[in-house]
Parts: C-alpha cells; structure tokens; sequence
C-alpha cells in the first residue's frame, strides 16, 4: 500500500493570505523552507492492486493531483464536510471523464446530506454520454462498519472535531485520523497495531477544534505506531523545528510525501 499526502496544512493553508506585502501569513513558519509551504489536508491511498482512494476533495485538489502525477482515481471517501476537505469537488467531473462512470462517495449520512445540499448537482443520475458535471453515487457510512472502497477494506471509526463528527480510517497496518480534538477508547482500539498513522496536529497551544502537538504525542504513545506523521499543520508549525523536537518515530508532514506501508 502507498499513501500520497497530497497536503498536510490546515484549513487556511500556509501561508495564510495577508502578510504585511501581501505575500503571505507564515507565522513561526520560515518562508524559505520550501516544506512549510502546505495546501489542505488529503490524501491518495494507493492499493496493491494499483486502484486509488482519494480521501477528500480539498480546494487545491487540481494542483495537488497534478503535482503528485495521480492519474486517475476509483473512488472518495469524505472525511467530514467543512469546506477546507470537500470544495474541489467540481473538478471530479475531469475524473469521471478519465475512467468514464460516476464515482462512489463514501461518507457518514449528515456528511453526505451535506455534500447534496450544496453541490446537489453531483448527485443526480448520470445521463451519458459524458461529464459535463461532477458524478458521485452516495455511499453511507456508519463508523465502526467495515466497508470496502476502491477494492480496499476499511474499517471507518468516530472523532470528535468540537463542533461535529469525523471520521477516522483504518486501513491494514495504516491508520488516518485528520480534524481531531479527541479520541475516544473505540478510536484507539481500532488504531491498535498499526505500522503508521498520519495523524492531525495543528499548533502548539491547545485549540477547540483540532488536537495540539501535546496531545497528539500522547496519543501517538499510546497508538504505538513505528511511524507517526503529522498532518494539518498550522503556521505554528515550522519543519525545522519539528525536526529539531520531535521525539523518534515521530516527523512532520509535507505536500507530496509518500509512504510505502507494508
């Protein structure tokens, strides 16, 4: 299996717009290290069979699949429905066009209610020839359910973002867990044994949303995992940094990383 992180920033990315010339908000960030330059969060998991799982639709999905050189994938599985993980959503029409049929999307029921409230053109019945819109068909999702997608099993599991529910992945020895503030006993039993996690910290200070550098420690000693990997980076997050403190088995992120888990 290969996972593709096709961007590992938060919500905003970084930089963030502003800064006082307009060029960006970088925060603790060194703007020279090309690492800190971060789209938001998604990823591509790649089976052994060559079949692809994109997770999310971020709004730089177009850019991060071409700088990747993804060239096409099987199926979505949409972690929750906040606009930072699902508003590149139109440009799946391109992937449709390159396979040639709609694409199961994979969600948990208010997710995918969502999803067809505010882009309810993607739902409706494809009526070939051609994709002149996105084409997904729905597929619910219930957390601890096992599913398979794009020819993968994955076993689904409940995080608690603060203000609504994500979903989590387990998927063989890898395990997913962006836009988190909190996991229960159940999230870490299914976590349990994994070779690698790639999981969400945003900052250094505690935040109502998202898991902080302290608790994501933590968690990752109680995982266990060989390799954790830190995604959805705030600007809190500088790469030299993170190398310099983060304890073995433990490393940041990167737009465009790939680990081959085994």
């Amino acid at each position: 299996m290969r996972v593709i992180l096709l961007g590992c920033g938060g919500s905003a990315g970084v930089p963030m717009l502003g800064g006082g010339d307009g060029s960006g908000n970088w925060g603790r960030c060194d703007p020279a290290e090309p690492r800190n330059r971060r789209t938001r969060s998604s990823i591509v998991v790649e089976g052994e069979d060559g079949a692809r799982l994109l997770v999310d639709t971020s709004p730089d999905m177009r850019i991060q699949l071409l700088a990747c050189r993804i060239p096409q994938v099987d199926a979505i599985l949409f972690t929750h429905s906040h606009a930072d993980h699902i508003t590149g959503l139109d440009d799946v029409r391109i992937l449709n066009r390159i396979i040639d049929r709609p694409l199961e999307a994979f969600g948990t029921a208010p997710t995918l209610q969502e999803l067809g409230t505010r882009f309810d053109y993607a739902f409706r019945p494809w009526k070939p020839p051609g994709f002149f819109r996105p084409v997904l068909e729905p597929r619910i999702v219930e957390p601890g359910q096992e599913i398979v997608a794009a020819g993968m099993n994955i076993r689904p599991f409940a995080q608690d973002h603060g203000n609504l529910q994500t979903l989590g992945l387990r998927m063989g020895s890898f395990g997913y867990s962006t836009d988190a503030v909190r996991l229960d006993d159940a999230a870490f039993q299914a976590l349990a044994g994994i070779d690698t996690w790639v999981v969400g910290c945003f900052g250094l200070s505690p935040h109502p949303t998202h898991a902080h550098l302290d608790r994501v420690l933590a968690w990752a000693a109680r995982v266990g995992a060989r390799r954790t990997v830190l995604t959805h980076l705030g600007t809190d997050m500088d790469w030299e940094w993170m190398t310099r403190h983060l304890p073995p088995g433990v490393e940041p992120g990167a737009d465009g990383m790939v680990l081959n888990v085994g």
